[in-house]
Formats: C-alpha cells, sequence, structure tokens
C-alpha cells in the first residue's frame, strides 16, 4: 500500500515539474520570438502588444491556479480596459484566448489528458465549430471574378470571432464548477454595469471609462436587464431591499436606453422581449389570455419602429435581397468571413455601387458560413432553450432557477438582437471586434447554463441565495 501511495505521488510532482519546464520553455520562447519581431516591426501599437503578452505570460501560473478569474478578466477587461491593437484586438478578445490557452495548457501539460464534460448542448457547438473551418476555406475560393477579395486580416479577424464566441462558451462551461463562482461573475457583471447606467443618468462622465465597443452593444443592455430582472423577480432567496434595488437597476436601464437613445431600438426592443416573456414564465394562466394582446401590442410596435425610421428599414431590405442573391453562389458553407462585403459593389443597392452589410445576424449567417451555419445557429439555441427549460423544472428556489429563467427569456432577446443587427456575432466591417467586448457576454452566460446543468447532475446543486 505505501508503495502505491508513494508511485502515485512522485507522479503527480514529475506532473508538475515536467508542467512548470513546459511553462518555462513557453516562457523564455516567447521573449525571443518577441524581441525579433520588435526588431524588425517594432512599433508603439506592438511594443504595447508585447508588453500585454508578458502580463499575460505572467499571469498564466495564476490562472492555472483559479482558472475561474479568466472569465471575470474577461469581463472587465471588456468593460474598462482602452487597450485596441493590430486589427481591431482588445482586451476581451485577448482574455478569451488567454482563458481558453490556460485551460489547454492545463490539460495538455498538467492533467496530461484531455477531459470533458458531458453535455448536451456541446454538439451544436463542435458541429458549428466545423462549419467555420470549412467556410473559412470556402472564403479563400475567388467567388466573383470581377471582384476583390477580403484581406486576409479581415478574414481571419471574422474567422476569430466564431472560434472564440465558442470556445468561451466551452471554456466557461468547464471552468466555472460552482455556484459561487457563477453568482460571482454575474453579481461583478450587474455591478459595474448598472454604476454605468447610474452614471449615465445622473451626467457623470463614465463614458471615458467605460468602452464604447461594450456600451454601444445591445449584448450589454440586454443581460444587464435579463439578469438583474431574473433575480429581482424569481429569486425569492434575495432580501427585499436587494431585489427592490435590482429592479431599481432594470428601471434606470430601460429609462436610459429607451428614453435617452429611443431612436436605437436595439438598446430596448430586445431587453424589452426579456422581460415579457419572463412575466409569461411567472404567470403561465395568463400566457393564453394575453396572446391576442400581445400580438395586437407586437403589431403595433413593429408598425411603429419601422415608421420612426422608414428610409433605414428599406435600405436594410434591400441589402437583404442583395446579400441573400449573393449567397446562391454558395449557399450550403457561403462564402467565408468577410468576403461578401467585397462583393456588394457588383449589386446595386438603390443605383449606388458600394459596399454595405446586411445589418443582420441572420444573413450574415448565410453570407459567410451558408445555410448550414444559419441551421447550426438556430440549433444551439433551441438545445441550450431546451436545456434552460428542462432545468427550470428542477431546481429549487433561488439564484440558479432565476439564472435559468433568465436564460430563457434571453435567448428570446437574442434571436430578436439577431434580427436587428450582427449583435451575436459581429460582423468585421459592421459591429467588428470592438463589439466583441458586448457579444462575447452572451457566450460566456450560455456557459453558465452548462454549469448548473452539471451541478444538477452530480447532486451539488442545493437552496442557494
Amino acid at each position: 500500500m505505501d508503495i502505491d501511495v508513494n508511485i502515485k505521488l512522485f507522479s503527480i510532482r514529475r506532473k508538475i515539474v515536467l508542467g512548470k519546464e513546459w511553462i518555462r520553455f513557453g516562457v523564455v520562447s516567447l521573449v525571443v520570438l518577441a524581441t525579433l519581431v520588435l526588431a524588425y516591426w517594432g512599433s508603439s501599437r506592438i511594443m504595447i502588444l508585447f508588453l500585454a503578452l508578458l502580463g499575460a505570460v505572467a499571469g498564466v501560473p495564476f490562472l492555472l491556479k483559479q482558472p475561474n478569474l479568466g472569465i471575470i478578466l474577461i469581463i472587465v477587461g471588456g468593460m474598462l480596459v482602452p487597450y485596441s491593437g493590430p486589427a481591431g484586438v482588445n482586451m476581451a478578445v485577448f482574455a478569451v484566448a488567454l482563458s481558453t490557452g490556460v485551460w489547454l495548457m492545463n490539460m495538455l501539460v498538467i492533467q496530461k489528458e484531455f477531459i470533458f464534460i458531458r453535455s448536451q448542448a456541446f454538439l451544436p457547438i463542435m458541429v458549428m465549430l466545423v462549419i467555420s473551418v470549412i467556410s473559412f476555406g470556402m472564403g479563400q475560393i475567388p467567388w466573383f471574378v470581377f471582384a476583390h477579395q477580403a484581406p486576409l486580416d479581415a478574414e481571419v479577424g471574422g474567422f476569430a470571432i466564431f472560434i472564440l464566441s465558442l470556445g468561451c462558451t466551452l471554456v466557461t462551461a468547464h471552468l466555472v464548477q460552482d455556484i459561487r463562482w457563477l453568482k460571482t461573475i454575474v453579481w461583478i457583471y450587474i455591478g459595474l454595469s448598472a454604476i454605468y447606467v447610474f452614471g449615465r443618468l445622473v451626467g457623470l462622465p463614465v463614458g471615458r471609462y467605460y468602452q464604447i465597443g461594450l456600451v454601444s452593444g445591445s449584448m450589454f443592455w440586454t443581460w444587464l436587464v435579463v439578469l438583474a430582472f431574473a433575480q429581482a423577480f424569481f429569486n425569492n432567496k434575495l432580501k427585499l431591499p436587494v431585489r427592490n434595488l435590482l429592479y431599481g437597476v432594470v428601471l434606470i436601464t430601460m429609462y436610459v436606453a429607451y428614453v435617452r437613445g429611443n431612436d436605437w431600438k436595439s438598446g430596448w426592443v430586445p431587453a424589452a422581449v426579456a422581460i415579457a416573456v419572463m412575466i409569461g414564465l411567472r404567470y403561465k394562466r395568463l400566457v393564453l389570455l394575453a396572446i391576442p394582446i400581445a400580438l395586437i401590442a407586437m403589431g403595433n410596435l413593429v408598425v411603429q419602429l419601422i415608421a420612426s425610421d422608414e428610409y433605414s428599414w428599406g435600405t436594410r431590405i434591400d441589402a437583404w435581397q442583395i446579400v441573400f442573391e449573393i449567397s446562391k453562389v454558395n449557399p450550403l458553407f457561403g462564402l467565408g468571413f468577410s468576403n461578401y462585403y467585397w462583393y456588394t459593389p457588383l449589386f446595386p443597392i438603390r443605383g449606388w455601387n458600394v459596399t454595405f452589410n446586411s445589418h443582420s445576424q441572420f444573413l450574415d449567417l448565410i453570407a459567410q458560413t451558408g445555410f448550414l451555419g444559419l441551421i447550426a445557429f438556430f440549433w444551439l439555441f433551441f438545445v441550450f432553450g431546451r436545456l434552460a427549460w428542462r432545468l427550470s423544472k428542477q431546481l429549487p428556489d433561488g439564484f440558479s432557477r432565476a439564472y435559468i429563467y433568465g436564460m430563457i427569456a434571453g435567448i428570446a432577446a437574442i434571436m430578436v438582437a439577431a434580427f436587428l443587427g450582427d449583435w451575436i456575432l459581429p460582423f468585421v466591417y459592421n459591429v467588428g471586434l470592438n463589439g466583441f467586448r458586448s457579444s462575447i457576454l452572451t457566450w460566456i452566460f450560455l456557459g453558465g447554463v452548462v454549469c448548473i446543468e452539471q451541478l444538477v447532475l452530480n447532486g451539488n446543486i442545493s437552496q442557494d441565495g
């Protein structure tokens, strides 16, 4: 028995030593490579990126011990760190790549094996990842002889948005294995976001601290309302003053988004839809009675929205028709990332031969990844919605149940936001990598659904406030 224990201890120590040797080798190699790059292509922007990489390398051992902090770094870094490097790479992009790398390094170097949790939500993610890789390859084909291809950095940027977004859900699901960490992530997001919204309300110069790519993204406003309202509305374990405070956050957010920015529909329409869905989930018996009223109200709202900006909606419809026509060249896997933007001048819009984007997540998906990509997108959110619905019936009252109800409503809001623009998987030439600061929130919180699923499967979920 003692011999077996000694052998196991020796094996563990050897893994740790080998892991440290690999990390040390990686640090030295990175420094040497970075020195060569700076010698030939040195610039102030490259120097900042180099310093950021050094900081990341220094933080790797710490993240290996507390990998959950990587998720917090994605949110806080995307909110507050102003860095924007080559091709629009920002702290949110950097932090997702870093967290993914640390997660893989931990399995490869420390654990010496790849261990993945099982979840029904992962299959559509993997399918969409495969479709994205194939579509990237398709993007190297010159589909239109008389048009330019998208520059390689634009193609890589669009491809990276898909890979990092989908990968972030996998990383979150694997790293956040304790409900306390999920709570921490949610409350940090609500707290920091509420400070910004309150600052906007009273006229404080909060805009100089919060990044425009975050606060100009639909998902920033949507998830603040969804998460705050869900906890206030469903989590009876919270004390009344806390619930009232959350209701106040929702009211202020909707006021700032609707009254101060009424013309920007993506700021408040998805959030309003989410609130309506959560009320329906709470009062299920009234849903059937409310459906006719809701349909009439929705119809009037759509008419008012279109009437308030008729020219914009008219040009959008024209753009959708043209992008759909372009996509017919390769309807299965699309034209690759960012390419269709460069093909649009071949198809005049209202008499003008100009480049333009679709302003629709659905059309972007068809143009870049084909109908297979669009189907995989719908399948992914259907599976997450079904999973959340099943979990909602198994969870006790508390944070987790409120979170799951919020995710059901959030998925409905996501579909509305996707119709209004490329807020979920940003298009390089529209919302872009800067908007990744906001869009990545969706993929983080989806990972939280899998976290709760695993806790339920393992019997580790209990009454939580």
